[in-house]
């Protein structure tokens, strides 16, 4: 059973950093797509991030420049960092992943989810 669990949200200021991580167990990390969304109340789940079990990434128009994904497979751990935070940018973050060789850019195309943390952003 794949598991993920992420960890690193919590109350920060606008324009200060965080870093997420997400641990994968149970499945084979290193060949899996993954991705970070984020849901505010109300809103749909939205992608901020993916990245190929290869390294290539991907980022939303809306997040671009702000955010970067990594991977350290030896690990099993996906990272997502956050710059120049905004409060528009509070949400809970999910982790994802995808049993799948390509960039995947919806909701719908990833097969395993963490619980989510949540990024509240204070001005």
């Amino acid at each position: 059973q794949v598991q993920l669990v992420e960890s690193g949200g919590g109350l920060v200021q606008v324009g200060d950093s965080l870093r997420l991580a997400c641990v994968v167990s149970g499945g084979t990390f290193n060949t899996y797509a993954m991705g970070w969304f984020r849901q505010a109340p109300g809103e749909e789940r939205d992608l901020v991030a993916a990245i190929t079990w290869k390294g290539r990434t991907f980022y939303p128009y809306s997040v671009e420049g702000r955010v970067a994904i990594s991977r350290e497979n030896a690990q099993n751990t996906v990272f997502l960092q956050l710059n120049s935070l905004k409060p528009e940018d509070t949400a809970v973050y999910y982790c994802a992943a995808g049993d799948n060789k390509a960039i995947l850019v919806s909701a719908y195309e990833y097969e395993y989810w963490g619980q989510g943390t949540q990024v509240t952003v204070s001005s």
